[in-house]
């Protein structure tokens, strides 16, 4: 059996061929790089109207039980505990070294907490919850239910036709909605930077909902591609590439992520694995930072390459990059030695042993849109 038989398939698999998506191996999957109208017109889809994506590759998960709560915080530097119904939260599975084992997203909703982790990460994550967990609270993974993102500033149009009532939904809340004849859990949020919406779905009902939305006149498909280059404008991080096991939440600029109670003098600081090494950074700062670097010639620069000073001594290295479509010039992730890491700082990218002058720059490369009412 070849590799591609062994690859999975999300629920909407037979609709992406029917679409005609380029298809390719991503996390054990057979997913959707593009469709035929290619991956900059599906980026300026979802940055000009709304684009559909499925995301069904993602591990969604809910725990239950009282404790539930207070059990997830002893694996995370986050504020779970007061986490209101209906809203929604961005955590990180630390390791005891400070590293990151994932990045994922809570939703406090009425008899659980609902999680989604990373598809590369999910039976890692499933088995980290269990061992730590799994006597606090129940672990149940939800391998029966799809996962899309409608994105875009017309998805509210789009999606509201169907049910008008998640209309009233704000940036990182969520709640139970019928689309399509479907019991759905939609949150407002997504890994664009525009408005939009993740939907999740008895896998039953992954395609009737799909064709319905696609249906929709501001509503098209878009790929892993589109996903890839809308997420870097909007200065978002993917794990595996920009963060992972050996970079800490303080290297990683993700320090926006750990509530006041959960830092040092706060009522919940602490407790969690590696506390005391990310605690430390907090107060005095971590040796390299992940920046935001925009070229100065049209160069592409892609993950990997060496990042030097003018006078040649290597400063550190890409993470992600690519040719924005909506900045319409190089963009990349790096992590940059702490003394460089400065606004405006100019640097070298070595490509095809040639370095090329990028400029340090604020992220999100292109403004983010949220819809916080």
């Amino acid at each position: 059996m070849s590799a591609e038989e062994n690859l999975l398939k999300t629920p909407l698999h037979s609709l992406h061929l029917e679409l005609g998506a380029k298809m390719v191996p991503f996390a054990g999957y057979d997913m959707p790089v593009s469709y035929p109208a290619g991956i900059v017109a599906e980026h300026k889809q979802c940055r000009e109207s709304a684009a559909l994506f499925d995301v069904s590759h993602m591990g969604q998960l809910r725990l239950i039980g009282n404790e539930a709560a207070a059990a997830l915080e002893t694996l995370m530097p986050v504020d779970v505990v007061d986490l209101p119904v209906g809203k929604q939260r961005y955590g990180l599975f630390t390791n005891s070294n400070g590293g990151i084992l994932d990045d994922l997203m809570i939703t406090r909703r009425e008899n659980d907490l609902f999680v989604i982790v990373n598809a590369a990460c999910k039976d890692a994550d499933t088995r980290h919850l269990i061992t730590h967990i799994g006597h606090r609270c129940q672990i149940v993974p939800l391998p029966d239910r799809a996962l899309l993102a409608l994105q875009g500033p017309k998805a509210v149009d789009a999606l509201a036709r169907m049910n008008p009532g998640v209309a009233k939904l704000t940036f990182m809340t969520g709640g139970h909605f019928e689309l399509a004849g479907a019991d759905c859990f939609v949150t407002r949020s997504g890994y664009t930077g525009e408005d939009g919406f993740e939907i999740s779905v008895p896998d039953t009902h992954a395609i009737a909902l799909a064709r319905e939305l696609l249906a929709a006149p501001e509503v098209k498909p878009a790929g892993l591609g589109a996903r890839d280059t809308l997420r870097l404008e909007a200065g978002l991080c993917l794990y595996g590439h920009d963060i992972n096991e050996t970079t800490t939440p303080v290297e990683a600029a993700l320090t926006w992520a750990i509530q006041k109670v959960r830092r040092p003098g706060g009522a919940r600081a602490g407790h969690y694995p590696g506390a005391s090494v990310i605690e430390a950074q907090l107060a005095g700062g971590a040796s390299s930072k992940r920046v935001g670097l925009v070229g100065l010639e049209r160069m592409p620069v892609r993950e990997g390459a060496q990042i030097f000073d003018a006078h040649g001594h290597k400063l550190g290295h890409v993470t992600s990059g690519t040719l924005a479509p909506g900045v319409n010039q190089p963009i990349a992730m790096a992590y940059l030695a702490a003394n460089h890491a400065l606004p405006s700082h100019e640097v070298y990218a070595e490509v095809r042993g040639k370095r090329y002058p990028m400029r340090v720059a604020p992220m999100p490369f292109a403004p983010h849109r949220y819809h916080r009412g």
